[in-house]
């Protein structure tokens, strides 16, 4: 199926390769039923194991495992209270997020860059579906949570990437200290 569906991409013109892209992982996403919608997922429940796929700023830590806990709460003021971390390479935490406000919000980790290039794709596609460790969407009231290890240091951010949330300066950075060990 993969062979038609490039045959066919081959005569397509560039936007529309553009949005094959962008639409394929969603599609085998949605169809493996590990996707998520931004308006209305609440705590995804997964009996799979976490991935642990190494990205710029760390990897997924199993729960239960971290070396401290950071409460972070999110408010419809487009901003995160405390909106700056410093942690130390090699320690694992876990984020509880609250959501204080009456809108959807939600917190996604990454580097400037990539949380700047999602959040582009969310304005174009606001109902964009998808779930990683990194990131966790958070109904009004309630409360989510990130396990995360720090295995690298540097500065590195973190943000509501819903569409118009980020643009409005909901965003936070998280200083990742060499560690003495």
């Amino acid at each position: 199926m993969l062979s038609i569906i490039f045959k066919e991409n081959k005569r397509m013109n560039e936007s529309r390769k553009i949005h094959l892209l962008v639409a394929l992982p969603s599609a085998l996403l949605l169809a493996s039923g590990q996707a998520f919608a931004h308006e209305n997922q609440h705590e995804a429940v997964s009996t799979e194991a976490v991935d642990k796929t190494q990205q710029l700023w760390g990897l997924a830590a199993d729960p239960g495992t971290a070396d401290q806990t950071i409460t972070i709460s999110m408010s419809d003021d487009m901003r995160f209270s405390p909106e700056k971390l410093s942690v130390r390479e090699g320690e694992t935490v876990t984020f509880k997020i609250r959501n204080e406000g009456e809108m959807m919000h939600e917190f996604v980790l990454g580097t400037e860059e990539t949380l700047a290039e999602h959040a582009a794709l969310m304005v174009k596609f606001p109902g964009m579906e998808h779930s990683e460790p990194y990131m966790v969407h958070v109904p009004p009231g309630e409360t989510g949570e990130v396990n995360w290890t720090f295995n690298k240091s540097g500065h590195f951010d973190f943000a509501c990437l819903i569409a118009g949330h980020y643009q409005s300066g909901m965003v936070g950075t998280i200083a990742v200290e060499v560690s003495d060990k």
